[in-house]
C-alpha cells in the first residue's frame, strides 16, 4: 500500500517526517496522515516525492517495480510537470489574522492573507505579491496606503505607472505627481501638466515654470534664465494664497 511504501522509504533514508514535508512543500501533519493511510498527496506532491527517492509513479501508487534491462519495454514514458508549492501560517494571529502567512506557488493563485502576507496575491498589513493590496503593498501590481510596484495606487504611490494623492514614478497621476511624465493639480516632471502648479523640462498650468512652458503665469529657465525666488514666491502666494507651504518650498526651489 502507498502510506507502508512511502514510510518505508523515509525510513530507508533516514529523514523525519517534518524533513520530508520541507521538501515536498507541505506540512508535517500532511505527511503524517499519508502514511496513515488517511489522505492521499496530489499529483504535484507525487512527483515531488518519487523525484526526492528516486521511484516512479507506478511504484509509489501500485508496487510496481521498473522493469529488468533487457525486458521489453511495458509503459510509454509521461513526463508530468513539475509544480511546486510552499505555505507557512504563524500560529499567532491578530485582528483573526495570521501574523504571517506565506503561501507561494508555480501554478494557480496562491493567496496569502495575514498582517504580514507574502503570495502571488497577497492582502495584508504589509503585502507583498504578484497582486497585492495592503496598508503598505508592494508587488507587480500594488493597491494600498503605501503602494510600490509596476502599477501602483494609493495614498502614496510609487512605480512604473503611479496614481494617488502623493505619486511618483515613470507615468504619475496625484495631487502632487512627480515622474517623467506627471500630471496633477502639481505636477513635477520631464514632461508636467499641472492644475495649478507645475514645473520642468516642459510645464504647463495656471503656474508654469521650466524650460518649455505654458500657462497664465509663466516662468522661463531657457538658456540658463534664472528665476528669482522672492519673485517666484510672491507669484505663487498672489494666485494661491492657501497654498500648503511645504508645496510652497518645493517649487521656490526651482529659483536661483
Amino acid at each position: 500500500m502507498f502510506e507502508q511504501r512511502l514510510y518505508r522509504l523515509r525510513k530507508e533514508r533516514g529523514i523525519s517526517q517534518e524533513e520530508l514535508a520541507d521538501i515536498v512543500g507541505v506540512s508535517r501533519q500532511a505527511v503524517q496522515k499519508w502514511e496513515s493511510g488517511a489522505s492521499q498527496p496530489n499529483m504535484d506532491n507525487l512527483v515531488a516525492i518519487g523525484t526526492y527517492f528516486g521511484v516512479t509513479l507506478d511504484y509509489l501508487l501500485k508496487g510496481t517495480q521498473p522493469p529488468l534491462a533487457g525486458d521489453p519495454p511495458q509503459t510509454q514514458t509521461v513526463y508530468v510537470p513539475m509544480g511546486w508549492h510552499y505555505e507557512y501560517k504563524s500560529r499567532r494571529t491578530l485582528l483573526g489574522l495570521p501574523l504571517v502567512h506565506v503561501n507561494l506557488g508555480r501554478y494557480g493563485i496562491r493567496w496569502a492573507r495575514g498582517i504580514i502576507a507574502v503570495g502571488n496575491v497577497a492582502t495584508g498589513g504589509l503585502a507583498v505579491g504578484g497582486l497585492s493590496a495592503g496598508l503598505v503593498s508592494i508587488g507587480g501590481f500594488s493597491l494600498g496606503g503605501l503602494a510600490v510596484g509596476g502599477l501602483a495606487a494609493g495614498l502614496a504611490a510609487v512605480g512604473g505607472i503611479a496614481a494617488g494623492v502623493l505619486a511618483a514614478g515613470g507615468v504619475a497621476f496625484g495631487w502632487l505627481a512627480v515622474g517623467g511624465v506627471a500630471k496633477g493639480i502639481y505636477a513635477l516632471g520631464g514632461a508636467a501638466l499641472g492644475t495649478n502648479i507645475a514645473a520642468g523640462g516642459a510645464a504647463s498650468a495656471h503656474i508654469a515654470i521650466g524650460d518649455a512652458v505654458d500657462g497664465a503665469v509663466t516662468f522661463s529657465t531657457h538658456g540658463g534664465a534664472e528665476i528669482a525666488k522672492s519673485t517666484l514666491q510672491n507669484a505663487i502666494l498672489q494666485e494661491f494664497p492657501s497654498i500648503p507651504r511645504w508645496i510652497l518650498r518645493i517649487f521656490t526651489a526651482f529659483a536661483s
